[in-house]
């Protein structure tokens, strides 16, 4: 199986709850799908922008939502005593249950 991993750090200097990272995670999509749709003419717009600099600004956009995403297993740890390594378990057996993976 080939994974990507990606370490990022619990946010100290704020207090997060559930609800107010899922907004902010919500938000962060809202700017990622901005960045693919505008960056590469989807709005009606001619992009003025090079390949480059709007793969660039994607990749900024991704990690954005990657990193409210680790906060928000950060809250759900941490207040609500989830597992998340169990349910990382978990998660990668529904997708080779559905088919997507074939290990």
């Amino acid at each position: 199986m080939n994974t990507k991993n990606i370490a990022l750090p619990r946010l100290n200097n704020l207090s997060p709850t559930m609800e107010s990272t899922a907004l902010k995670l919500m938000e962060e999509a809202g700017e990622l799908a901005q960045a693919i749709g505008k960056f590469r003419g989807m709005s009606g717009e001619r992009s003025r922008h090079e390949e480059k600099e709007v793969m660039e600004h994607i990749t900024e956009e991704l990690l954005d939502v990657a990193q409210t995403a680790v906060s928000m297993m950060f809250v759900l740890e941490e207040y609500y005593g989830v597992d998340i390594d169990q349910a990382r378990k978990e998660h990668v057996e529904k997708l080779v249950r559905k088919g997507y993976l074939g290990l």
